[in-house]
């Protein structure tokens, strides 16, 4: 995500916040965490999975948010689970990214498969022509030998 474009998410996470109210906010609870709803603030603001995520402004300007609706009563306390979240280090998850690699080698591996069955079909209709032409060369040699044949006897 581009510094401008960072600005650009920033700018419209501010704007969402400046237009909501306190019962706004109850209304995007994620009760589990007792934080507010990621998805729906995406949603609302009109801001991407990344820049929720990824743009430290954003996440510290939402985190700030939270942590004043928080005192002023509007949000629940953390729970365990959002205490716990937001205490670890994120992990970084290599099963999206085998899977994503392996996406990407399984749709090359097909593409590649299906060049060679066509290439495949090609050759054996040409192992077909040249199997036809040489059973007719060989016909015109049997003719031609047959031929010698004959006129070797007539000569002796």
């Amino acid at each position: 995500m581009s510094k401008e474009q960072g600005e650009v998410y920033l700018n419209m996470f501010r704007a969402w916040k400046a237009s909501m109210s306190d019962g706004d906010y109850r209304k995007i609870v994620y009760a589990p965490m007792g934080t507010l709803n990621r998805q729906e603030i995406k949603k609302l603001a009109g801001l991407s999975d990344q820049a929720v995520k990824k743009n430290a402004k954003v996440k510290a300007e939402l985190q700030a948010l939270e942590d004043d609706l928080r005192a002023r009563g509007v949000l629940p306390p953390l729970t365990e689970k959002g205490e716990r979240v937001q205490s670890e280090p994120k992990l970084y998850d290599t099963a999206a990214k085998r899977a994503g690699m392996d996406s990407r080698r399984v749709a090359l591996l097909e593409a590649e498969t299906h060049d060679l069955k066509v290439q495949i079909e090609k050759l054996q209709k040409e192992n077909e022509l040249l199997h036809s032409k040489l059973a007719s060369s060989k016909e015109t040699v049997d003719a031609i030998t047959d031929g010698l044949t004959v006129f070797m006897q007539c000569l002796s």
